[in-house]
């Protein structure tokens, strides 16, 4: 069986949603944006041998829609002759582009995929409607004459829990309210690793640790955007405590211990190891193994804990043969008890910060995280990294990667 292996992956900085630096960027020229800059990292690499563009969406409507993927590949340097698809796991999008990846070369489908992920909150955040009545538009069009087509309907009783089924897509901040006093997340605990998060990202920006991951974007009002908007200096937990809960009166969850809503691209190059020593370039990482888990929506921020427990299984590995661990920190109130119910060393977590700093623009977040623990392993001279992250309606994703070289 073909090993998979990463080869490069990069980023996009990650912008604040609607007043931050990449408001005035369209998500399809961010994402064909990196997908140029992989491609020009890795020269030996013609653009022709790329088999197919995956492309992670969280929501995937407006400027993200009409299968977003294959937009990337017409406005990148790819070819015509690549195709591209759309990935669409919520916050796992990406994660999940990049396992697909993986597959199709473990089955000798292939040798060399490009793995991408792009959000953009502020221009296609779920409050819009833009994306559905174009595409009814779309089909009203194409339909014959006289055919009856229902109107688009932006709720989903199944979904929305109005039959007096499970509400998947409970809000967000709710769910990390569940997470908390179910497992006696205190407030203050939260604000402790909101801080460390905000510590951690603002050390490893100002050090340059992120310049080696991050293609900078030039906006339309002729800036050059090359740092991440999220990350702030002097952050106290004094100042946290201040804030006010956001989801549920009395609540401990507030806008400091959460990540922001957030705007980004990131693409990972995956290929069969053999092709790629065939055209001297040098894996930076195995693909191991990868897993999902399924629980209550109410609940989805501890969805990794499952996710984490089965792909340790399926590496014949222990949270201890870890050297680097990568959460996505949707909430500090899920982040707390995943590290404890599974025996994550907390110096071994988010070295670098998380999402409460950083930003998490859903789609891209599999392959932004990707991207960020293979420079990890390498500054920290590691051996093995894992990935993990919550997604909404109740799931969670993880992968093992070993660093190669």
């Amino acid at each position: 069986m073909p090993e998979a292996v990463i080869v490069d992956s990069v980023r996009t900085p990650i912008g604040r949603a609607f007043k931050g630096s990449l408001t005035g960027v369209r998500p399809d020229d961010l994402g064909a944006l990196v997908i140029d800059a992989l491609l020009d990292r890795n020269p030996a690499l013609s653009p022709e041998d790329v088999e197919d563009l995956i492309c992670g969406c969280g929501l995937p409507q407006g400027e993200q829609s009409y299968n977003i993927g294959r937009i990337l590949t017409l406005l990148s340097r790819l070819p015509e002759a690549t195709t591209g698809t759309t990935v669409h796991r919520y916050c796992a999008s990406s994660l999940q582009a990049i396992r697909m990846a993986a597959h199709s070369i473990k089955a000798g489908e292939g040798h060399t995929f490009i793995a991408a992920g792009v959000e953009h909150v502020s221009r296609v955040g779920p409050w819009s409607e833009d994306g559905l009545p174009q595409l009814m538009g779309y089909i009203k069009s194409q339909a014959p004459e006289g055919t009856e087509l229902p109107e688009p309907d932006f709720k989903n009783e199944r979904v929305n829990g109005e039959d007096g089924r499970t509400d998947a897509y409970i809000s967000m901040g709710q769910t990390a309210e569940n997470v908390a006093e179910r497992y006696g997340v205190s407030r203050e605990d939260q604000d402790e690793y909101a801080k460390r998060s905000q510590d951690r990202a603002v050390e490893a920006r100002d050090s340059g640790f992120f310049e080696r991951e991050i293609v900078p974007v030039d906006t339309p009002d002729g800036n050059t955007v090359s740092q991440d908007d999220g990350p702030r200096p002097n952050t106290t937990v004094e100042r946290l405590g201040e804030l006010k809960p956001v989801f549920r009166e009395n609540g401990t969850v507030t806008a400091g211990n959460s990540c922001p809503l957030n705007d980004g691209a990131a693409a990972t190059l995956v290929m069969s190891e053999d092709r790629a020593r065939e055209l001297g370039m040098k894996p930076r990482a195995r693909i191991v193994a990868s897993a999902t888990s399924g629980l209550a929506p109410e609940i989805m921020g501890v969805g990794p804990i499952e996710a984490i427990r089965t792909v340790l299984k399926r590496a014949g590995m222990s949270i201890g043969d870890v050297d680097v661990v990568e959460l996505n920190e949707a909430f500090a109130a899920q982040v707390l008890p995943i590290a404890d119910e599974v025996g994550i060393d907390m110096e071994r977590l988010n070295p670098h910060g998380g999402a409460i700093a950083l930003g998490h623009p859903f789609g891209m977040t599999g392959a932004r995280i990707m991207t960020t623990l293979l420079n990890d392993l390498e500054s920290d001279d590691g051996q093995v990294g894992l990935e993990t992250m919550c997604a909404a309606g109740g799931m969670g994703m993880a992968m093992i990667v070993e660093r190669l070289g």
